[in-house]
């Protein structure tokens, strides 16, 4: 089983990059989507062999997420837990006979850390949600969490420590995530690979420079592992800041 993970940064502006000659060539079983900046009714594409479902934010042109999958689920779930959490688009549960998919568009902590508090009440109330879960059937969560957890995920660990997405206290919550019986499974796989990012900005050529962060994953629940064959970063794949991130899994 093949999926994908990507944050498009505005599907519509993506599907003018190639998103579709991608789609195409990776013939992924399930595809997330994250910060698709739409609407449904905003956009008319083919997409033949998928089921589709979309999260979209109240705010228009903001945030958004959607999955694409050939199998259709059990149940389809959007957001979760209390009314805070459940106006940006930022999270949808499909359910399949043996696992749980949560596709997430983690919240940004914003410049100066100005949402950090939010981000925190996020991650807990997420984290419990997730271990909720994982006490019915495995779970797999991906998506762009807005963090690089350890100095290895991003090109400039120094100079980036206290700015959102590298703040000790964002860092803290993906530990507590992976000690509750979850597993990165790029890095499980991969614990020494360097230069391995999934995010660019797009300022002073950073992409062509490769000095990026690793903020896209998928994680999965620890009895999961066995069943992970390849966990990669497609760095090739252009069409937004981030490229997407694909995981494995033997049936």
């Amino acid at each position: 089983m093949r999926l994908i993970s990507w944050n498009v940064n505005g599907l519509r502006a993506c599907l003018n990059k190639g998103f579709l000659d991608f789609v195409a060539n990776i013939d992924a079983d399930i595809i997330c989507l994250q910060e698709t900046k739409l609407k449904e009714h905003q956009v008319n594409f083919e997409l033949p062999g998928y089921h589709r479902y979309w999260n979209c934010a109240d705010k228009a042109g903001y945030s958004g997420t959607a999955v694409f999958t050939k199998t259709e689920p059990l149940s389809v779930a959007f957001d979760f837990g209390a009314d805070v959490h459940r106006h940006e688009g930022r999270v949808i549960t499909a359910e399949y006979p043996d696992f749980y998919l949560v596709c997430c568009y983690t919240p940004n902590s914003q410049d100066e850390l100005k949402r950090l508090d939010y981000r925190m009440q996020w991650e807990d109330d997420l984290r419990a949600y997730l271990c909720q879960l994982d006490l019915v059937k495995p779970v797999v969560y991906c998506g762009d969490l807005n963090v690089a957890h350890k100095e290895i995920d991003l090109k400039n660990p120094k100079t980036n420590h206290f700015n959102p997405g590298f703040s000790d206290e964002e860092r803290g919550k993906m530990t507590q995530l992976l000690g509750a019986g979850f597993v990165d499974t790029f890095r499980a796989l991969h614990p020494d690979a360097t230069d391995a990012y999934s995010w660019w900005s797009y300022r002073a050529a950073s992409r062509e420079r490769n000095v990026g962060w690793r903020i896209d994953y998928f994680i999965v629940s620890e009895r999961l592992r066995e069943r992970v064959e390849n966990a990669s970063i497609l760095s090739e794949v252009m069409g937004s800041d981030h490229c997407p991130v694909m995981l494995e899994l033997t049936e």
